[in-house]
């Protein structure tokens, strides 16, 4: 059996929920897992996995603009993006220095390649998700992520291929690329965004393993509480637009008779249930609890983050390919966000911006 050191991006909860069910795959194998990485995310999984040892990795605080547009925002936190980067590197070497991994499983972590890989073929590379066992004394790098294109906003499309040309170069430093979305492009849940025309085939060690959900493991047939809510809202995403989005929807139905549930997805705050009339404001939920209130919603609202829609698929409130199901859907993108507004308008369940 293997040992292996999995962390996710801190930017939103949507990382770290959908390597659960990795995390408990593994551990169903019989192989040892460490879990690293930083704030609210590395909550998630630290709450999901608390017999498990941890270890942390550089913090990354980044906030957005208040506006609808969020280049200049990403443009002034590249120094930080690449020192974040830089840190996360030199920590993973300090790790390594002190004890062995036969697995680096990076989500997005930019900076968690290993210095001294070595080029293999494909054929040597290229394995089952299960299939852990590599070279005696190797490190093997994973780097996990739906984003093989990258979008950018109206006006900066020119830079798309330079962008999707520094990501490259951040995942070739990486043994095997992991996408989690279906291979076929016509069941596709990220669609354009996991299957670029004209990518693919450049990218050795290419392997897509299906859509990963935090339901997968959940068993959310039964519910657990008497609490029937009309409207589910569930929240994540850089703030301000995490609170912002939280305040326009107790606006929209505080002067209603719906009950309404809002999770917040902040996992550092004690879970106080608080009710003002018929809003319901918890800060978290765990995930029997948030699939059972899904499925007893008659309306879902949520940023449209590849995370949601793969939660949302789990739970078969979407279907492969896309479509309504079951309950009313708004997915709303986080402003500024390309690949959120691709997926809502894409998916046709995108009502309105906040």
């Amino acid at each position: 059996m293997s040992k292996l050191l999995l962390a996710p991006l801190n930017w939103g909860l949507g990382h770290a929920s959908r390597c659960i069910p990795l995390v408990q795959r593994f551990l169903d194998e019989g192989h040892e897992v460490v879990l690293g990485g930083d704030g609210e995310s590395f909550t998630l999984l630290r709450k999901h996995f608390p017999k498990l040892r941890y270890v942390y990795l550089a913090p990354l605080n980044l906030r957005y603009s208040k506006g609808s547009r969020q280049v200049f925002a990403i443009l002034r936190a590249l120094p930080k993006l690449i020192s974040w980067a830089l840190k996360d590197h030199a920590l993973l070497q300090a790790i390594l220095r002190e004890e062995h991994f036969d697995r680096i499983i990076s989500d997005n972590r930019f900076g968690l390649f290993l210095s001294n890989r070595r080029s293999r073929s494909n054929s040597e590379t290229v394995q089952q998700c299960n299939g852990l066992t590599g070279e005696a004394g190797q490190t093997h790098s994973v780097y996990i992520t739906h984003q093989l294109h990258i979008m950018l906003p109206k006006g900066w499309k020119w830079l798309e291929p330079l962008a999707e040309r520094l990501h490259a170069r951040i995942y070739s430093r990486f043994n095997e690329v992991w996408v989690p979305d279906f291979e076929d492009p016509s069941l596709s849940l990220a669609g354009n965004l996991s299957h670029p025309k004209n990518l693919k085939s450049k990218i050795k060690n290419l392997k897509y393993i299906g859509p990963l959900s935090r339901f997968q493991i959940t068993n959310h047939q039964s519910p657990i509480t008497n609490h029937h809510y009309d409207i589910v809202a569930v929240l994540s995403g850089l703030e301000p637009h995490r609170s912002l989005l939280e305040r326009e929807i107790i606006a929209r139905y505080s002067d209603t008779t719906e009950r309404v549930l809002i999770v917040q997805g902040l996992m550092n705050r004690p879970n106080t249930r608080i009710t003002r009339g018929n809003i319901t404001i918890v800060p978290y939920l765990n995930d029997t609890e948030l699939a059972s209130a899904l499925l007893g919603a008659k309306h879902i609202i949520a940023r449209s983050g590849y995370s949601t829609i793969m939660d949302l698929y789990a739970l078969g409130l979407l279907q492969a390919p896309i479509t309504n199901h079951q309950s009313s859907i708004e997915l709303i993108p986080t402003p500024g966000q390309p690949e959120q507004e691709y997926l809502a308008y894409d998916l046709r369940l995108h009502s309105r911006k906040f």
